[in-house]
């Protein structure tokens, strides 16, 4: 078949964005045709897609769009526009920008179907311009964020995506939540998971001889909201008397780009430094070496307090670590389901004040926790996990089959 996948974003550089490019690379290999409708920057080239596959941008940055890829989350890690900044003549030149390039590649490209990221405004636009091509749209989970933040195109927005032939979901609890937002039948809401690179994300190193340190790892943005405060506030609360015979220490490395709050960024820089365990930044790595940091890591640490269902934590598995998650909703009941042999020790949130902001007062008892299940996983022996059924080929295959199962919609 010819499939035309369309995001707002970079298809690279974030959860959403890596979703899509291994999506397509599936794609790919099945042997479809494909193109990417995409958000870029004016000098961005892309990478993560196959070289057969068709692209269409929508270039940032240039007279078109004199300003920076939108972004789902607040906080990119790289520069952005809010959604809610748009003023109405950025909004315009937004529409008008998607629409050419959208309406370029249903026009040349024809697809047989579409699947959209994010219940959102590209996805309204893909909608209204090819009524009666078969339609999906995957939720990850920010944009029902920004439908919670802010009125922008709302209506229009749920128009759409009551018109699509099937929403996909990540899990229950977002599949519940989806039908709130949008007032969506059930019916047309699929459960389809999140996935992994089974060729890059596999095996473990070899055990480095004791004495060593306990080698913690996180992949994710550098920023507040996932977390990375409050594991360097826990990370202190671990002493050499909590860790098991043979280890001498704690190391923390954290992988990934930051926000564009640069004095947020600054300040957890600083942190970090003054923790009593050593921590490294290694920015964005390609996956590639984040798969070696799993590899030579013992334990994943994920203490975000907003997520879909991170590949972040799917991955790690996959390379053998044991991990230390917030139990967020809709999150657990799908890792037990999925994942019942999983090495998880999940830590309970703390109350939150809007979607994804926690409220500060509970903040000592949450590291606290987190703190508490470090080192209940520092001391668990590990185990394997078989990750297999939930590698990106499966995730796509069901993609694909949700969606030809509807069928095309009279002219």
């Amino acid at each position: 078949m010819r499939i035309l996948n369309v995001t707002a974003q970079k298809p690279d550089s974030t959860g959403s964005g890596v979703y899509l490019a291994e999506m397509v690379r599936c794609q790919d290999a099945a042997g479809h045709e494909t193109a990417v409708v995409c958000g870029l920057a004016r000098d961005d080239e892309v990478t993560t897609l196959p070289a057969s596959t068709a692209l269409y941008p929508a270039r940032f940055e240039t007279p078109e769009l004199p300003f920076c890829v939108c972004g789902m989350s607040d906080s990119m890690p790289y520069p952005s526009t809010r959604y809610r900044d748009l003023t109405p003549e950025m909004l315009a030149q937004f529409e008008a920008a998607f629409t050419r390039v959208l309406s370029t590649a249903l026009q040349q490209f024809k697809p047989d179907i579409v699947i959209c990221h994010h219940l959102y405004v590209v996805a309204t636009l893909a909608r209204e311009l090819a009524p009666n091509v078969p339609m999906g749209v995957v939720c990850h989970s920010t944009d029902l964020r920004q439908m919670g933040q802010h009125g922008l195109e709302r209506e229009r927005v749920i128009a759409a995506m009551r018109n699509m032939e099937v929403v996909l979901a990540l899990h229950e609890a977002q599949a519940r939540d989806i039908v709130a937002t949008y007032g969506i039948d059930p019916a047309c809401v699929h459960v389809i998971g999140t996935g992994y690179n089974a060729q890059v994300f596999h095996g473990k190193a070899e055990p480095a001889p004791t004495p060593r340190p306990v080698e913690l790892v996180y992949a994710g943005k550098i920023w507040r909201k996932k977390g990375v405060a409050s594991l360097l506030k826990a990370l202190d609360l671990v002493g050499p008397d909590d860790l098991p015979q043979g280890c001498t220490g704690l190391r923390l490395r954290m992988a990934g780009g930051h926000s564009g709050d640069e004095s947020e960024y600054e300040a957890i820089v600083a942190r970090a430094k003054a923790c009593r365990w050593p921590v490294e930044l290694l920015g964005k790595l390609p996956q590639t070496e984040l798969a070696t940091a799993y590899r030579s890591s013992n334990v994943f640490v994920l203490p975000s307090f907003f997520e879909g269902l991170p590949l972040v934590t799917i991955e790690a598995l996959a390379c053998g670590c044991k991990v230390v998650m917030t139990d967020l909703p809709g999150i657990r009941p799908c890792m037990e389901a999925s994942l019942p042999a999983a090495d998880v020790t999940w830590v309970e949130p703390p109350r939150m004040v809007g979607v994804d902001e926690p409220l500060a007062e509970d903040l000592p008892a949450f590291e606290q926790r987190l703190a508490d299940a470090l080192r209940t996983a520092v001391a668990m022996p590990a185990r394997s996990c078989d990750t297999s059924d939930l590698s990106w080929e499966h995730v796509s295959q069901r993609a694909v089959s949700v969606l030809t199962s509807v069928g095309s919609r009279p002219a």
